[in-house]
């Protein structure tokens, strides 16, 4: 299944399992995703595992000021030069490739955005004589930063999903170094299950939750976090996509959730998650907790992490300081009378587990 690609891409990029959820939920809608880090925090190795785990062919780029648009899109195909005739030889380049990354994206060069714009939004290419339909299914573009430029500002909209990433939190540090040296083996899917999937996705009823999502906008609008129109429509599709990955066939107010990784930045998607605090109340997906937990904060999701969070422990060495960590989160989230009956099970056996009982 596509979702065991979760837990294998996941192994050792700790605190990232949350940005490879988005990746997978991107390339089920078939949008593109923007992460947005400092250097050195996983972003390309989380874009390389996925783009590994779903196979198919694969284009990386690290884009810079000199960056040539042959450099991504092929070079000018000589044979069909000397007949006069202008096309582009794109054999292993980003116009043939299913899955992309593109590292510092906003470092390319004019020719090769106004390029991309129209690759990434209609999976189209143009150069010359040359006009081919893209197999693109997701586009992973990094930065270390959201573009300051006004005139950059389009290109970026084409990017849907947008994951904000940190340094490893102290608290983590050691399981960053016990595990970052780990070579994880991913089983690779087939493309067919992917677009199996997109299909699933495209054919999700949306007509419970269309008129929730129209009144989150106007929340949104109302404290000055407007979408675009573009992304407020297309915010649907990951709405889908979150459903058929939960393996529902209609949406309902628990797959709202995806709309907050649509809106631009970090600081407004936290101003969203206040804002819609009543609406994401519902969120819950069983295959993408992680996200769903951090976008929306909400109970269901929160006690599906503590729930596998306890397991794990309880299945390794006795690590006490982990332990009462994991005991606290569940008693600071959670009112003794209304814990979840699974959670309520992994907290008795977490406290039967400690020395002193």
């Amino acid at each position: 299944m596509i979702i065991d690609l979760v837990e294998q891409c996941s192994q050792g990029l700790v605190e990232r399992r949350t940005l490879v959820e988005a990746i997978i939920l991107a390339a089920v809608a078939k949008e593109h995703v923007l992460v947005i880090g400092p250097p050195g925090t996983a972003k390309s190795e989380a874009a390389r595992r996925v783009a590994r785990g779903l196979g198919g062919r694969y284009f990386e780029y690290l884009l810079g000021k000199f960056s040539e648009p042959a450099e991504l899109f092929g070079p000018v195909d000589l044979r069909k030069l000397k007949e006069g005739v202008l096309e582009t030889a794109t054999d292993g380049m980003l116009p043939e490739a299913e899955v992309a990354f593109l590292d510092e994206v906003f470092a390319g060069s004019t020719a090769i955005l106004n390029t991309l714009l129209a690759l990434l939004n209609e999976r189209t290419f143009r150069r010359g004589n040359t006009r081919l339909a893209c197999p693109l299914r997701v586009c992973i573009g990094a930065s270390n930063s959201l573009p300051e430029e006004e005139s950059l500002a389009a290109f970026a909209d084409r990017f849907l999903v947008r994951c904000f990433v940190e340094p490893v939190s102290d608290s983590m540090l050691e399981v960053l170094l016990a595990g970052g040296r780990q070579i994880p083996i991913i089983d690779t899917c087939s493309l067919q299950e992917l677009d199996h999937l997109s299909e699933q996705a495209r054919q999700v009823d949306l007509s419970e939750v269309q008129p929730l999502l129209a009144n989150a906008l106007r929340r949104l609008r109302k404290e000055g976090l407007g979408l675009s129109d573009r992304r407020s429509v297309r915010a649907q599709n990951l709405i889908a996509a979150a459903a058929a990955l939960a393996g529902r066939s209609r949406a309902s107010a628990g797959d709202i959730w995806p709309l907050v990784l649509a809106v631009p930045s970090a600081a407004e998607q936290q101003m969203a998650r206040q804002c819609l605090e009543e609406v994401l109340a519902q969120s819950d997906n069983p295959n993408l907790y992680r996200l769903a937990e951090e976008t929306s904060a909400a109970p269901r999701v929160r006690a599906r992490r503590l729930v596998e969070v306890g397991d794990k422990l309880l299945q390794g060495p006795l690590d006490v300081l982990r332990i009462e960590g994991v005991l606290r989160d569940i008693d600071a989230g959670f009112a003794t009378d209304q814990l979840p009956a699974e959670l309520a099970q992994v907290r008795q056996r977490l406290t039967a587990a400690l020395p002193c009982n």
